[in-house]
């Protein structure tokens, strides 16, 4: 087999900065580089088509998760506030939009060398599970740029809405030109992308397979696509349940997070972090390293106060507040409390430092960045059984969920007790849930999705996953997809003294900042920007 020299050298020239930061827990993380044959080579290469920056920065400031607290408390980076304000990033360090374009075009050109050495090897079949990576590795980039840097995927305006450039080939001209196409389209190309490559994965090539697309992560992201990917016909539902069956098998109960077991770990030191993201964990399914500093964001630091996951909204929206499992004391991850501290967090993320220069105190900060769960795959397959109608299927997912995540005291979700918890709201008996509003928050937020959600059962349902998913991924990043996917209001409140409430800002459902603007570089270089009102 022989590999173009030219090209496999651009695919080292970009893994070059991937390669050269680890500390000792993530030096244990890529497969064994010792071989020299060349389809080892390639093998090795696919280790950079993941992003080496992750999105949950991004995600989760620019969420409702995020509210301003007023006082003397600051921004720990100005990314901080321009996400939080919607605003156009101007920084350009780790966790920004600018890291986060680069480095997912970089994984994308590490996957289309790989394509493009294997296509010129006439594609054996001892290389079939290093095309599947590739090629999953390509669709899950262009999935992460699509979804952040424009507008979610909708039956109605997508086939008008600005994409991302879809990459497909190494790029070895001077000075190229581009052109965005459109969100329908990148879909269209992701799902070839997909399809082509799921027969293709075969665990068997990897020393670690959770540090790459194996086979249950690639039918989870499947799962995620086809989720966003939404049809009239409502024909993709039935794709999500059926990748869904094939990761969650016949006993879903069996593929849950041990919830009990990681909340009953000591959080100090980071052991609780490190423990969700055991990669011996079932319900973890992929994981990648990123350079960020998202740890110290959200977490346990007295940093960057000013925007954060507070009290006010973890009592009346998040994981302070009342669900399926009832009070929030009744969660096995225990909520911390510290006091005089505005972060209100689930240990979830640690910190990986890489010390670059012991005397200095230098380095990279690292975090390892949890991409697909079975936590969230048998939440999606509740959305689609509740899309479908199938609400008995809906309601046992969720009781699934439920009763790995917290003691439900033996109760059972049913669609009776979604109804009464997520319904209309009854002032004689008092179930249900009154709207949000910005002064008087619940977790109930109108929707304004493209595509049809029948008032009652469906919506009561829906809410009820939107609720429990926006609790369970907490700091991960996917509530902001939900907001956009189901065209949900956010306001930008500063919490003041005696917990006064200002509303300085409001996304509404057709605010062109529901896509993150593309870099400033990227637009000077001449990609169209993304529209923003006057």
């Amino acid at each position: 087999m022989k590999i173009s020299s030219m090209k496999y050298a651009l695919a080292l020239v970009l893994m070059a900065g991937t390669f050269s930061s680890c500390n000792d827990f993530l030096d244990e993380m890529p497969d064994n580089r010792t071989e020299l044959d060349s389809e080892a080579k390639i093998t090795k290469m696919l280790v950079s088509a993941y992003p080496s920056t992750n999105y949950a920065t991004i995600a989760e400031l620019s969420s409702d998760n995020t509210d301003e607290i007023a006082g003397n408390y600051t921004a720990y980076k100005v990314l901080q506030e321009e996400l939080y304000r919607w605003e156009t990033p101007t920084f350009e360090e780790q966790d920004s939009p600018y890291k986060l374009w680069n480095d997912c075009y970089k994984a994308i050109a590490v996957a289309n060398a790989a394509l493009e050495a294997i296509e010129e090897a006439g594609n054996p079949e001892s290389l079939s599970a290093q095309k599947g990576e590739a090629l999953i590795c390509r669709a899950y980039n262009h999935f992460i740029l699509t979804n952040i840097f424009c507008k979610a995927y909708s039956p109605k305006t997508s086939t008008k809405d600005l994409g991302v450039p879809y990459m497909k080939h190494v790029e070895n001209t001077v000075s190229p030109t581009y052109s965005r196409g459109t969100v329908a389209e990148d879909y269209a190309e992701m799902e070839k992308d997909i399809l082509e490559a799921l027969p293709l994965i075969n665990d068997k090539i990897y020393s670690v397979a959770k540090y790459h697309f194996n086979k249950k992560a690639a039918l989870a992201f499947a799962v995620r696509f086809y989720l966003y990917y939404v049809k009239d016909d409502k024909s993709n539902y039935d794709k999500v349940i059926s990748y869904a069956n094939q990761v969650l098998t016949d006993v879903p109960s069996s593929m849950m997070r041990d919830w009990k077991g990681v909340g009953s770990i000591n959080a100090n030191n980071s052991q609780q972090a490190n423990a969700f993201i055991d990669v011996s964990s079932k319900a973890n399914l992929l994981l990648y390293s990123t350079r960020s500093l998202w740890a110290r964001y959200y977490g346990p630091y007295a940093v960057g106060e000013r925007f954060c996951h507070n009290s006010t909204v973890a009592s009346s929206e998040t994981c302070k507040a009342s669900a399926l499992w009832g009070s929030f004391g009744n969660m096995y991850m225990e909520i911390p409390s510290y006091l005089n501290f505005q972060k209100v967090l689930m240990e979830k993320i640690a910190e990986y430092f890489y010390t670059i220069d012991p005397v200095q105190d230098t380095g990279e900060p690292y975090v390892m960045f949890l991409a697909l769960t079975t936590d969230d795959v048998v939440l999606n397959r509740a959305e689609a059984y509740a899309m479908k109608g199938n609400y008995d299927k809906a309601a046992a997912d969720l009781n699934t969920f439920c009763n790995a995540f917290a003691d439900m005291k033996g109760v059972t979700v049913t669609p009776e007790l979604i109804d009464n918890l997520y319904g209309e709201y009854n002032e004689e008996t008092g179930t249900g849930r009154k709207y949000y509003s910005p002064e008087k928050a619940t977790p109930k937020k109108e929707l304004h999705p493209d595509f049809i959600v029948e008032k009652g059962r469906q919506e009561n349902f829906i809410q009820a996953i939107l609720h429990t998913r926006r609790i369970m991924s907490l700091h991960e990043g996917l509530r902001w997809f939900d907001i956009k996917r189901y065209g949900i209001v956010i306001y930008r409140r500063v919490i003041g003294t005696n917990l006064r409430i200002t509303v300085t800002d409001t996304l509404d459902v057709d605010d062109p900042r529901r896509a993150i603007q593309l870099p400033t570089s990227v637009i000077k270089a001449g990609l169209e920007a993304n529209p923003r009102s006057k």
